[in-house]
């Protein structure tokens, strides 16, 4: 249903790669607008261009989901330059996997700040505008790891997953009728997001999990199913594995 899609003022985190960009090329392509962040602008501006060389509608600003005001700039813009905002994907994402008995704090304090607090500051920025317009759709990427944990190495980074899926519940709940909200949760895929820990032994851990990896365009079509339901009907939750894995 691509015309329940079309027009669409939608922001995306984390857009520069993987899922984001994915997400954002394949929106394009059934007319919605795609309004890009992530911290390193120059792929944001290249998948920018191609969007609109294709004749679709895109536009970016750099942003780090950690900071509260760059992300109300982010959906601030797509306001300003398309009247409105309908869609947030709060994609942004870190996974640094490594025994807990390592207490890598840092890295604990920066998966809690992207994938927990970057997600409810994106919710803060848009939840203005939805109550005005009187709707909205909130589409969170959680994973698998956040219906089971991810031993050894990955607690906190389910932790923080698990956390989305609680978010998403109590927003759906507090705001049904209003807002839809759908949660995605990812097996493994494709993206830079395998490259992230730190641990030698940890990385080629997942290395090896990952080498049965699906492409992240599936997970852009997953959204665009889920965006494309009647405004009678939200898909609250989709969990999406390679065939092949188990976990």
């Amino acid at each position: 249903m691509p015309d329940n899609i079309r027009d669409k003022v939608v922001v995306i985190t984390g857009a520069s790669s993987g899922i984001g960009a994915a997400t954002a090329r394949h929106l394009a392509t059934l007319g919605a607008t795609v309004v890009l962040g992530a911290r390193r602008g120059e792929p944001l501006a290249q998948i920018c261009r191609d969007i609109t060389a294709a004749g679709g509608l895109a536009a970016w600003r750099q942003t780090d989901v950690t900071v509260p005001l760059q992300l109300q700039s982010l959906v601030d813009q797509a306001v300003q330059q398309f009247a409105r905002v309908d869609v947030l994907v709060n994609n942004a994402g870190l996974m640094a996997i490594a025994p807990i008995e390592q207490a890598r704090i840092e890295e604990w304090d920066r998966m809690i700040d992207i994938n927990l607090k970057g997600v409810l500051y994106g919710v803060a920025a848009v939840l203005p505008h939805f109550t005005r317009q009187g709707s909205g759709h909130i589409i969170n990427i959680s994973s698998v790891c956040g219906s089971r944990v991810f031993t050894p190495g990955g607690c906190v980074y389910s932790g923080t997953k698990f956390a989305v899926n609680a978010i998403s519940e109590g927003i759906r709940e507090e705001l049904a009728g209003r807002v839809r909200v759908t949660t995605i949760l990812p097996g493994a895929v494709d993206t830079g997001l395998k490259y992230g820990s730190s641990d030698p032994a940890s990385l080629a851990q997942v290395l090896d999990e990952y080498h049965q990896a699906i492409p992240a365009e599936h997970v852009a079509h997953a959204i665009a199913y889920a965006l494309s339901q009647p405004a009678e009907m939200a898909v609250n939750e989709l969990v999406l594995r390679p065939t092949v894995q188990a976990f």
